[in-house]
């Protein structure tokens, strides 16, 4: 169900010293019944939900994508969100209905993976090789981890195609995932644009006319974080999932689960913590990698901005430099980079 927070965003005071690398002084989050306009320029540790925390939040010097020195914000998270359920992904029949499997998203239109879509799969990709299921209309799906890896390499076998690629939460285990990110954003001259599907890339493809990518421009095998602390991902590489014959859906929620980082978004589908504002903008959903805030795409009238850049970014008087999220169809969440990006690590 979608929740919007209210969360006070209490000013923080925190004197940094020109040699603070080692700083180590941990940022608190609180919750409480008060709504105020999210703070222009620097990002506010205390909205992000302590039941997401594997420890404190705590500042320390870090390295930049483009080469500056700043003090970030360390957050490790669980990647468990607290505010939301996990799954289901794949149904088990094709009788069954949107309530019991996922999401998948095709030329920017986002589909329940119910029953009968597996059962007109052929159909709908125009190729009679897909048939995920059995003469008893019991669908192919990964009930281990060794099948979930091996259905989700690219190089997958025959005897993983056609199936429903489903990893579970339980798979992940004893893992957290820890996010550097610039308490005050560094805007770059030259946008990062993200690497499309291949996570990992320095860069990717402006859009026709846009500048070059930036040259080592950065990180993108994370876009951002959810207040639950749940990282946003770059685009799923669909052509790959697909060109295997097998379907990796996401949950309702957007999300699905990598065995070796867990569980993560590939859209925004409006049910992850929200901070309202009073003025009528969308609601603020976490902050990208480069410490910009990222909010939802609609305004509460309905009505997208119309002069976003290419990073799905613009500025206002009461937020600064800010993002709006793409179409949960869409694969993606922005389009590039408007500030330096921090790093991501997995412990």
């Amino acid at each position: 169900m979608k929740q919007v927070l209210t969360l006070a965003i209490s000013s923080l005071f925190i004197l940094i010293s020109g040699n603070s690398c080692n700083s180590d002084e941990s940022v608190t989050t609180e919750e409480n019944e008060t709504n105020t306009e999210v703070v222009s320029g620097t990002v506010d540790a205390s909205l992000f939900l302590e039941d997401g925390l594997a420890e404190p939040i705590t500042m320390v010097e870090k390295t930049l994508s483009d080469g500056t020195v700043a003090m970030c914000y360390k957050i490790t998270t669980t990647s468990t969100p607290s505010e939301h359920q996990m799954g289901p992904w794949c149904p088990t029949n094709i009788s069954d209905g949107a309530d019991k499997g996922g999401k998948w998203f095709e030329n920017g239109e986002l589909y329940d993976v119910n029953g009968a879509f597996i059962e007109n799969m052929a159909d709908f990709y125009a190729d009679a090789t897909w048939k995920m299921y059995d003469e008893n209309g019991d669908i192919y799906v990964t009930n281990s981890l060794e099948d979930c890896q091996n259905a989700a390499n690219p190089n997958v076998g025959e005897e993983y195609k056609n199936f429903c690629v489903e990893c579970q939460p339980s798979y992940v285990t004893d893992i957290t995932l820890t996010y550097y990110i610039p308490v005050t954003p560094v805007k770059l001259d030259t946008p990062i644009y993200i690497s499309n599907g291949a996570p990992g890339g320095n860069g990717g493809t402006p859009p026709e006319g846009g500048p070059p990518p930036e040259e080592g421009g950065g990180d993108n095998t994370v876009i951002g974080l959810a207040f639950n602390g749940v990282n946003f991902d770059p685009p799923a590489p669909t052509a790959n999932i697909l060109g295997a014959y097998t379907l990796a859906p996401m949950d309702d929620n957007g999300g699905h689960v990598n065995p070796n980082t867990g569980y993560h978004y590939h859209a925004a589908t409006g049910m992850t913590a929200q901070i309202s504002q009073e003025d009528g903008h969308s609601a603020m959903i976490g902050y990208a990698i480069d410490g910009f805030p990222l909010f939802e795409l609609l305004d509460e009238d309905g009505t997208e901005p119309t002069d976003l850049d290419e990073c799905r970014g613009h500025t206002d008087d009461i937020r600064g430099y800010h993002y709006h999220v793409a179409p949960a169809g869409t694969n993606s969440f922005i389009g590039c980079f408007a500030g330096a990006q921090g790093t991501f690590e997995v412990n």
